[in-house]
């Protein structure tokens, strides 16, 4: 394994890139693990790692490995790949961001309902109360109004930029 002391700049500055996409990804919720991995697949050669190959450039248990893998592999933002051997391999898929958001928009499509159903219970006596479910059930319907059309957006974005 190569020292600290060994890498290049480069080395260096990949090192930067994963540690930083793993403070993001966990202040965005998932763990700092899932970001490393996420970065590490974005810019690694060749593309598609084995558990083995991840947890050894990540410096994590190859548990650990297995275990946001197939996180990530859920949410859609990896794939696992056909490997000759026994162990899996993993690559990053294209839009994979896009399919976490939409996930998150149907979660906010739920909150609608059940910040509905707060509404219902409350009634009008209570109108400081009532005012805190409103805003965010409106913050929410909000954001939802025109996630449709953005990602219909960013797909034609996507498909001009190809």
């Amino acid at each position: 394994m190569t020292s600290v002391a060994e890498l290049t700049t480069v080395d260096l500055s990949e090192i930067e890139f994963v540690d930083r996409m793993g403070l993001i990804m966990e202040r965005l919720g998932g763990t700092r693990t899932m970001g490393r991995m996420y970065a590490w697949l974005m810019i690694c050669d060749p593309p598609e790692q084995s558990l083995t190959g991840l947890a050894a450039e990540l410096g994590v248990s190859k548990t650990a490995v297995s275990t946001v893998a197939r996180q990530l592999e859920v949410s859609g933002m990896v794939e696992r790949v056909p490997a000759s051997g026994r162990e899996h391999r993993y690559r990053m898929v294209g839009g994979g961001w896009a399919q976490i958001m939409r996930v998150q928009m149907a979660i906010l499509k739920q909150s609608l309902d059940t910040l509905d159903f707060g509404l219902s219970i409350l009634g009008d006596g209570r109108p400081g109360h009532r005012d805190r479910l409103e805003d965010t059930r409106e913050f929410f319907a909000f954001i939802l109004q025109d996630s449709d059309e953005m990602f219909e957006r960013w797909k034609e974005y996507r498909e001009k930029s190809s």
